[in-house]
């Protein structure tokens, strides 16, 4: 019966397991920057559209008690 965790006996084995856990960690480190940084654009993008919404409202209320 296999054992349930394998240690082999030979160190060079850990090789290609390592290499795929750098290259996975490599991408996710990748895929986490690119959504920050397009969550970052997202976010200028909405305080600039909420400031121009803002103005409008403001220019609407003032429009709004000169009549």
């Amino acid at each position: 019966m296999m054992e349930f965790l394998y240690f082999p006996e030979n160190k060079w084995e850990y090789i290609p397991a390592v290499m795929s856990l750098i290259f996975f960690m490599m991408l996710a480190y990748i895929t986490y920057r690119f959504f920050k940084k397009n969550s970052e654009a997202e976010e200028k993008k909405l305080k600039a559209f909420e400031a121009e919404v803002m103005q409008r409202l403001k220019e609407d209320k003032d429009n709004e008690s000169r009549i």
